[in-house]
């Protein structure tokens, strides 16, 4: 193992158990480690984690530009996956900003990127999370779509998340909306 690697399961350790500061130092640490060892992938990932610490702390922009470079090295690589795992990231980031326009148009980008890729759970992540800022911005019915959709492609459901299928459940009876 490379001490990159080591600076970086240390940070992802920090930051589960919620040292966010202590964890950034970590995966800076490790990014400038992964660029003296010439591994650009690895460099967009402690970019990405660096830009999730940033959200977790209200650093929006910060969190914003940290992901924007990760993408950018995710594309150039032309790393379908990783792209879109961080267009998904700028969703919640673009959210958290109150550009919901972005949000939406980063999670649709993700989504459709994982359909095509075949990551079913991550395909239907997405679409929870589009769901959910649909809801939050009063598209009550297509969030409620948009998250049902995001359900089916799950295997495993949270308490939360069955308790909302079967409520779409009885909505689709109630309503009609059912599958035939």
């Amino acid at each position: 193992m490379t001490n990159a690697q080591e600076l970086q399961e240390q940070g992802v350790k920090l930051f589960q158990q919620k040292d966010y500061e202590a964890a950034a130092r970590l995966f800076q640490q490790a990014q400038d480690a992964y660029e003296t060892e010439g591994k650009r992938d690895m460099v967009g990932e402690m970019q990405t984690n660096l830009g999730l610490v940033h959200r977790v702390l209200g650093e929006h922009q910060q969190a914003l530009d940290m992901m924007q470079s990760a993408l950018a090295i995710f594309q150039e690589l032309s790393d379908p996956i990783r792209v879109a795992k961080v267009l998904g990231n700028l969703g919640g980031v673009y959210a958290a900003l109150g550009d919901k326009e972005q949000a939406y148009n980063s999670y649709r980008q993700a989504a459709d990127i994982f359909d095509e890729q075949g990551e079913k759970k991550l395909y239907g992540e997405t679409l929870i999370a589009m769901g959910d800022l649909q809801v939050r911005d009063g598209k009550i019915m297509a969030g409620a779509a948009t998250y049902e959709v995001g359900l089916e492609n799950l295997d495993q459901l949270n308490a939360g998340q069955k308790v909302i299928k079967g409520l779409l459940g009885i909505r689709n009876k109630l309503t009609g909306g059912g599958k035939t």
